[in-house]
């Protein structure tokens, strides 16, 4: 169903899942296009973001951020434009990128968390991918925490994800050894071929630790955990004294709903950090570096444009689409960053 100008389709969560979510817990409803006050604006999304971290955001298990209340709209990111607006600053036709807009087709925004974009940008989703969240989280995390040095080993899982392939290949304009973990040879061959990793790792492959370690031959010296699970299992023998590991998510466990099976190694990996010496630091891209965000674009806009940073996007047509999308996403289904077209 196409985008209406009459009505504002909404996807609300229905109830909270329990293990990997289900269509059941999604509501596609239909509502009245909000009206504007003074102070506000009125977003046409035209673009949404579907990212891992949403999973989180449907459990009421303590974390980071506040959970989407059941009944209440998913959240996400958006690229919009304003059709009115009453806020100053802002006016009727502004391309705009909005951290706060939801699974829906209009949003209210009093301007917190909202970019004005270009309006002759190409490529206006990119602002939700490399250029957007996932892009300022992959390279804030390995600048700043990962701090990579030229010739040092970095290996990153769900290396063709939207902050995996960002994080490869900044490493390697950095002038690392770049070694990518991702699931399926298709993934690995374009890790390689297309992006410039040295080496890409099937991690469905049953010879994922040998692999792996014939890849790192000097070991590692920067991991960028997003994963978890068996991934993590395979790099901890590989870790090299004072290794740094950016942890910026965990998706092999968000649909977990009790602890893996198997003995309790949180002595093993205590152990590991200690005589390692390794610094392993989790981050929430906007808390820990929210005002970086105008330097980060400063340097990754250029990358992209020439080309340096190469760019892929799963795109999926429809709201309505969205839910089944967000579930393939967690199965590792896309291949590049998950985006939905809305509208024209």
């Amino acid at each position: 169903m196409p985008q209406s100008a009459k009505i504002n389709r909404q996807i609300l969560l229905a109830s909270r899942p329990v293990g990997a979510p289900t269509a059941a817990n999604f509501n596609l409803v239909e509502t009245a296009i909000p009206t504007v006050a003074d102070g506000q604006m009125l977003l046409q999304n035209k673009w949404m973001s579907l990212d891992p971290y949403m999973r989180g955001r449907m459990s009421d298990a303590k974390s980071y951020a506040d959970p989407v209340p059941v009944g209440g709209v998913m959240t996400c990111a958006t690229v919009s434009e304003v059709m009115e607006s009453k806020l100053e600053g802002y006016a009727a036709g502004d391309l705009v990128m909005s951290f706060g807009s939801g699974w829906q087709d209009y949003t209210l925004s009093d301007g917190a968390m909202v970019f004005r974009l270009d309006k002759q940008m190409k490529e206006p989703s990119q602002a939700l991918g490399v250029l957007g969240m996932p892009g300022f989280t992959g390279y804030m995390g390995l600048t700043d925490i990962g701090q990579p040095k030229q010739g040092e080993t970095v290996v990153v899982a769900a290396a063709t994800g939207p902050v995996g392939t960002v994080v490869g290949q900044v490493a390697k304009l950095m002038g690392c050894h770049v070694v990518g973990i991702a699931g399926g040879e298709e993934k690995c061959r374009y890790a390689v071929e297309e992006l410039g990793f040295d080496a890409c790792i099937d991690h469905k492959d049953v010879g994922l630790n040998d692999q792996l370690a014939a890849a790192c031959p000097k070991g590692i010296d920067v991991y960028f955990e997003n994963v978890g699970g068996k991934v993590f299992d395979a790099v901890m023998p590989l870790l090299n004294a004072h290794a740094r590991i950016p942890l910026c998510g965990l998706i092999a466990q968000y649909n977990a709903t009790e602890l893996p099976a198997g003995p309790d190694r949180t002595a093993q990996l205590m152990r590991l950090i200690l005589s390692q010496r390794i610094r392993m630091q989790g981050f929430i891209i906007f808390d820990n570096y929210g005002n970086h965000f105008p330097e980060f674009l400063k340097t990754m806009t250029p990358w992209v444009e020439s080309g340096k940073v190469r760019v892929k996007e799963d795109r999926v047509e429809g709201l309505e689409n969205a839910p089944e999308a967000f579930m393939g996403l967690l199965e590792g289904k896309n291949f590049g960053k998950l985006v939905v077209k809305i509208a024209d």
